[in-house]
């Protein structure tokens, strides 16, 4: 096989990590990344780097698992016991709609900033969604993997353009600053909520699975494993790059300012615009609106379709029991449904979108060991053939990284609640 060959492979197998990127760069990076940059400058790019190193063994298992086996990281589950597939289906809907809901609030906040109009945030919303759901409704797998690659290459060009130029203007806030104490409650929790979502919750895994038997099913030739991780890797560098520059921006543009983040989520998106823009100047409001919706914009489509379509095939195979599920999938009834409740939370219980944020992001941290286990269990089955099973490096980064995820919510509770 020629080096074209491989090559052209790899970039035929693009697709579900591009995907995961979408789904990961959203309200870790935009606002919690953000965040960390406003109000500790530098400081928390350890912490950034760190979670990314210790949850990427968990996340590369997804394309490893799917792609070595044939069936998703959900069958992998119901192969452990249906104790492993009841647990994690539990952590699903556990997060699935305040997760929906909190994404889209950012997103709809963002877009009424990026077209200037005054609206609800709860009919911004219902607005938003049914356009996703329109999308997700009439071009399926096909057309979100197109439309994702396209989102994910403009995001990311647009995003190092303008962190260049914050940069090259320099810190805007007062370099005496003392930053806050991080190693407080208050301060651990945010770092909790920070590590949480960054890049991504750790269920999301499922949804990449899925993704890859969808990708699979579109591509002539079989999906490789070398093709597998080139795609996953694509995805989870362009994931830790973007992480890094909005921390970044947080930091040059807002970090001792004396700026304050809004609980709003439409105050929130307007503020976050406006404070670029004064640092930078009136002419780049364009790239930073823009860069700031397709930011949420791709991460609440591919939430949408992910959770849709783990609901479909976790519960279908929860109720199969030792049986075999049905081959025919309710993902757009599941989809109505996530949407329906997203938008009631949204209406009813969106009026802290800060303080909604930090409790779904501590959750998905306190929940993460779970996933991991079961990833890292799943992944060594004795059906998984041994060439495709994790080395040792990998084996032993995992140990790290279950140690990690284990032992930082440990000492977060005792500090929170038995201290």
């Amino acid at each position: 096989m020629t080096t074209r060959t491989q090559w052209q492979n790899r970039l035929a197998a693009l697709g579900p990590g591009v995907l995961f990127a979408g789904a990961a760069i959203g309200v870790s990076h935009l606002v919690q990344s953000t965040r960390a940059g406003a109000g500790y400058g530098f400081e928390l790019l350890w912490a950034v780097l760190l979670v990314l190193l210790c949850k990427y063994p968990f996340f590369e298992y997804a394309h490893r698992y799917t792609v070595a086996t044939g069936e998703s990281l959900l069958q992998g589950y119901a192969r452990l016991g249906r104790w492993a597939l009841g647990a994690f289906m539990l952590v699903i809907i556990g997060g699935a709609f305040i997760t929906t809901a909190a994404v889209t609030v950012v997103t709809a906040g963002l877009m009424g900033a990026l077209l200037n109009v005054e609206m609800s945030l709860t009919l911004l919303s219902a607005i938003l969604l049914s356009v996703i759901l329109g999308l997700l409704a009439l071009g399926h797998y096909r057309l979100l993997d197109r439309s994702m690659k396209v989102m994910v290459l403009v995001l990311g060009v647009l995003t190092l353009v303008a962190v260049g130029m914050a940069f090259a203007h320099g810190p805007a806030g007062d370099p005496a600053y003392i930053s806050p104490h991080i190693w407080s409650v208050g301060g651990l929790t945010f770092l909790l909520a920070l590590m949480g979502w960054m890049p991504a919750p750790l269920e999301i895994g499922a949804f990449s699975s899925l993704w890859v038997l969808e990708k699979d099913k579109e591509t002539v030739a079989k999906i490789t494993m070398a093709g597998a991780r080139f795609d996953f890797h694509v995805g989870y560098a362009a994931a830790t790059v973007l992480a890094v520059a909005f921390l970044s921006f947080g930091a040059l543009i807002m970090h001792g300012t004396g700026a304050e983040m809004s609980p709003s989520g439409t105050v929130f998106a307007r503020q976050l615009v406006d404070m670029y823009t004064s640092a930078l100047g009136s002419w780049s409001r364009w790239i930073i609106s823009l860069v700031a919706f397709i930011t949420m914009f791709s991460t609440t489509v591919t939430v949408v379709d992910g959770y849709s379509r783990t609901l479909d095939r976790g519960l279908a195979l929860l109720a199969a029991g030792e049986g075999k599920p049905t081959a025919t999938s309710n993902a757009s009834r599941y989809a109505l449904l996530l949407v329906a409740i997203s938008l009631v939370i949204i209406a009813f219980f969106m009026s802290n979108m800060k303080a909604l944020v930090d409790v779904v992001t501590v959750l998905a941290f306190l929940t993460a060991p779970l996933v991991a286990v079961l990833n890292f269990l799943v992944v060594r089955a004795p059906h998984v053939p041994v060439e495709h099973r994790p080395g040792r490096w990998l084996t032993a980064l995992s140990y790290v990284g279950l140690v990690f995820l284990a032992g930082f919510g440990l000492v977060w509770i005792w500090i929170r609640w038995l201290h």
